[in-house]
């Protein structure tokens, strides 16, 4: 299966970061199962969970999603 842009961006900015899936998954108050579904692309994701993501990562939705490159 090819890796959503989203499964991609959210795995870069988590490394970027030095976190673990675990780890995000603590500070996003979400499930490590999630984290990791949403890199394997394989869980799609609300707009609200979306949002808390950028907010989070400080970049935008349209980013996550491959909209945009900054």
């Amino acid at each position: 299966m090819k890796e959503s842009k989203l499964a991609e961006r959210l795995k870069k900015l988590r490394q970027d970061k030095g976190l673990s899936q675990v780890q995000l998954a603590v500070e996003l108050d979400m499930g490590a199962g999630f984290i990791a579904n949403i890199e394997l692309g394989t869980k799609s994701v609300s707009i609200k969970k979306l949002m808390e993501i950028a907010d989070y990562f400080v970049v935008t939705p349209n980013y996550l999603l491959g909209y945009d490159e900054e």
